[in-house]
């Protein structure tokens, strides 16, 4: 990167970088989540804690950073762009898994917000507007893209899921335009915050409405069609009873974290794209603060 692009477009870069590792944290730290680490525990995981999944987080600062800087770069969405992205995010997924001693904390998360992080920072590169479905639509083109050095290795668990099952993993959702944010998550975060004025609360009924249609792999993975179902039912069973803010609503939530809890089956896709969602939504919100698509563009 020469000077002057470094010199303008760094700040941009770094902001966006910081935003992602800030979705990470804040996801994370939800509380309560149905069997998912937050600030009680681990849910339904042996290998995870609340402070692994924070410095897995941090450790993928510098991923993001490369991301966007490499979209400043590149200023388009080509396939040569998603080939250097997706080296990078290797890259990224090896020092987190040194960070983590192995522990796959954040696989997917690379590869939602990684998208994400690449499609905004071409769109501020071209000086267009921040609009959430935009950039969700830029990202699939991203995700549409073929990647001709993905090396050969043992399919994970989602994508174990996928073959056997049939079901439609991250990377279908990322190549769809990410459905489970713009149609449910993203709707319902800003729906629940404008009724109750809770951000906790906000936070949790998004979750929950991105579970309520999500084929979540990381459950499917766990615990069957079975428990997508009971995954599937039980969210939307809460956010009928009101959603987190109301009595009915958490007694609903308790009830589907302990049905969880007994199938070992935690909803980590779900977890994934919540944290896409407030990336998203921060990106709008500093966009609308601080005006955009001029000579002097700002998140």
């Amino acid at each position: 990167m020469n000077a002057y692009v470094q010199s303008y477009f760094l700040p941009h870069c770094k902001l966006l970088a910081d935003l992602a590792v800030k979705a990470l944290l804040a996801e994370v730290n939800v509380t309560p989540k149905p069997a998912l680490v937050d600030q009680r525990g681990s849910g339904a995981h042996d290998d995870l804690t609340l402070e692994l999944m924070e410095q897995s987080a941090y450790s993928l600062g510098p991923m993001f950073l490369e991301m966007a800087q490499a979209a400043f770069l590149h200023h388009t969405c080509l396939k040569t762009l998603r080939e250097v992205i997706g080296a990078i995010g290797r890259a990224g997924e090896a020092e987190m898994l040194e960070t983590t001693q192995g522990v796959n904390t954040h696989r997917g998360a690379i590869w939602a917000l990684g998208l994400l992080v690449t499609a905004t920072a071409l769109t501020i590169q071209a000086q267009q507007p921040l609009i959430a479905n935009e950039l969700c639509h830029c990202a699939a083109k991203l995700a549409q893209l073929e990647d001709r050095f993905i090396p050969k290795k043992f399919l994970s668990h989602g994508q174990q899921v996928q073959k056997t099952l049939g079901a439609k993993g991250a990377k279908a959702q990322a190549q769809q335009g990410f459905p489970a944010i713009v149609k449910h998550g993203l709707p319902q975060l800003r729906y629940s915050r404008k009724v109750y004025g809770n951000e906790v609360v906000a936070r949790i009924d998004a979750l929950l409405a991105i579970m309520v249609t999500l084929e979540d792999t990381c459950v499917l993975y766990r615990a069957g069609q079975i428990g997508l179902t009971r995954m599937q039912e039980g969210a939307r069973y809460v956010l009928t009873c009101g959603g987190y803010a109301t009595v009915a609503g958490k007694c609903a939530l308790n009830f589907l974290e302990m049905d969880l809890m007994q199938l070992r089956a935690s909803p980590g896709g779900a977890a994934d794209l919540l944290a896409a969602t407030l990336f998203l939504d921060w990106i709008e919100h500093h966009n609308n603060q601080e005006g955009t698509c001029n000579g002097n563009t700002q998140l």
